[in-house]
């Protein structure tokens, strides 16, 4: 991910050539008992870390040193527990370029599943799009290129699906944020087949585990969760509530952890990419990747104890 690509490069997109040639091999977390939790890409069986990194807001933070340096943390702890993957998006304000600045800076840049989006599918734009999320992210390739809050049931993806022939990415998805959008989702799943599916889904949102989740996996598509704290919405809601003593039979140490283990304890998500700035709150997340996970009946005990609090 190091070397910066060319605009005039990108922009010849139909030219093609050998992309095997510049792609590293992909890393891997930690192995051993304490290891981060991976599951399988299903397109692919190459294992991905539950644990993921969201950037938008979070990393919208300009030219600010002292949160630059946080942000830099952040990453830190990120690859250090084993995780890798990064998401992001042209329309998180400066996300991108901190994301390639800082993973330069600190050169961990060989060691992330780097995801980003194409904002606008327009063959005559396409290819400026790209060209500008490689620049800011300083690479030559992304791992996982998204086409960002699908919400036509007849979008097609063939731009998405050159672009990894061609290795400007390994794979291809779909985003959504928006549970208006979940049956347009669906049929776009269902026909274009992509890699991965990004949806909102949390304690709080459910919505997604009724068709979208489950087409997704019949599909084999890897699932990430976007606002798995529902804009901390989940936060409020247990503020000055103690965490449950029957936590603990899932590994729960802290609200966080408990939130995204219930997301977990879908085998149908990939992953899961909470935002933080906060180094602390990284490290904290990154717990709901070790031990075990709730079971149906852990859950569904989960989703009452959530709902009481209403």
């Amino acid at each position: 991910m190091q070397a910066v690509a060319s605009r005039r490069r990108v922009l010849a997109l139909g030219a093609g050539f050998a992309a095997t040639s510049w792609l590293p091999a992909p890393s891997r977390a930690q192995t051993g008992p304490t290891a981060l939790i991976t599951r399988p890409i299903p397109h692919s069986g190459e294992p991905l870390p539950v644990i993921g990194l969201g950037t938008s807001q979070v990393f919208e933070i300009g030219d600010d040193p002292a949160q630059r340096q946080a942000c830099a943390e952040v990453l830190k702890t990120l690859v250090s527990a084993g995780g890798k993957l990064i998401d992001t998006a042209p329309s998180y304000g400066t996300a991108e370029r901190v994301v390639g600045d800082l993973l330069a800076a600190t050169g961990l840049g060989g060691r992330v599943f780097l995801a980003t989006k194409l904002e606008d599918y327009d063959q005559k734009t396409a290819a400026a799009q790209l060209s500008g999320s490689l620049q800011r992210l300083r690479t030559n390739r992304v791992d996982l290129m998204q086409l960002h809050n699908v919400r036509d049931p007849h979008q097609e993806l063939a731009i998405l699906r050159e672009w990894k022939s061609q290795g400007y990415c390994r794979y291809f998805g779909i985003t959504t944020s928006f549970g208006g959008d979940f049956a347009a989702v669906e049929a776009v799943v269902r026909r274009e087949k992509p890699d991965f599916l990004q949806v909102n889904y949390s304690l709080g949102d459910r919505a997604a585990e009724k068709r979208v989740i489950p087409a997704a996996a019949e599909l084999g598509a890897a699932v990430l969760t976007d606002l798995p704290f529902a804009r901390n919405r989940l936060f409020r809601a247990v503020r000055g509530q103690k965490l449950p003593e029957w936590a603990a039979e899932f590994d729960a140490a802290s609200w966080g952890q408990f939130f995204l283990k219930y997301l977990l304890g879908n085998e149908a998500v990939t992953a899961v990419i909470p935002g933080t700035s906060n180094p602390e709150h990284m490290a904290d997340n990154l717990g709901a990747g070790h031990g075990r996970l709730p079971d149906a009946a852990q859950r569904q005990r989960m989703v009452a104890f959530f709902e009481a609090l209403r």
